[in-house]
C-alpha cells in the first residue's frame, strides 16, 4: 500500500506542475497587430544592429505569432534557433516588466545585452533602463511571466 500512495502522490505532483511547465514553454508574445514586434525583423537587431521592418512575404509562424523578416537568410537563422532571437518578456517593454507592468514596446527602442534582445517602450525608458540594466533584468526576470496575469 505505501508504494501505491507514493505513486499517486508523485502523479498528483506531476499533474499539478504540468500547467506551469506548459506556460513556461509557451510565452505570449506581444504583437501590436498582426505580427510579432509590429512586423520588425528580430534577427536584424543582431545581424544589422538596427530595427528593420520585415517583409510580408518572408514570414514564419512560431508560438502562435507571425514573425516577419527582411531577408530569407534572417528567416532561416530564426527558424534554426528562434529562442536565440526572440525578444525577452514576450516583446513587452522590458523596463516596464522590471517595474511589474505589462506595457507594449516600441521596435525602435531596444537593447541587446548578453546576447538577448530587450525591447523598450520609449527612448527615454531605454536611457533609464541602461542606468541599471542588470538590476532591471533581475527584477524583470522575477516579474515574468506573472505580469501577463494583470
Amino acid at each position: 500500500m505505501p508504494i501505491h500512495r507514493l505513486f499517486l502522490t508523485g502523479l498528483l505532483a506531476w499533474l499539478l506542475a504540468l500547467p506551469l511547465a506548459v506556460r513556461a514553454d509557451t510565452p505570449i508574445f506581444y504583437t501590436g497587430g498582426a505580427s510579432a514586434i509590429n512586423g520588425y525583423d528580430t534577427v536584424a537587431y543582431f545581424t544589422m544592429g538596427e530595427s528593420v521592418k520585415g517583409k510580408e512575404n518572408i514570414a514564419v509562424m512560431w508560438k502562435g505569432v507571425i514573425w516577419r523578416f527582411a531577408s530569407q537568410s534572417n528567416r532561416e537563422k530564426f527558424e534554426a534557433n528562434p529562442r536565440a532571437f526572440a525578444p525577452q518578456y514576450g516583446g513587452y517593454c522590458a523596463y516596464e516588466v522590471s517595474n511589474g507592468n505589462r506595457v507594449p514596446s516600441e521596435p525602435k527602442a531596444w537593447v541587446i545585452s548578453d546576447g538577448k534582445l530587450y525591447l523598450i517602450r520609449t527612448i527615454f525608458s531605454r536611457a533609464l533602463w541602461q542606468l541599471d540594466a542588470a538590476g532591471h533584468i533581475e527584477r524583470a526576470n522575477a516579474n515574468w511571466p506573472d505580469v501577463l496575469d494583470e
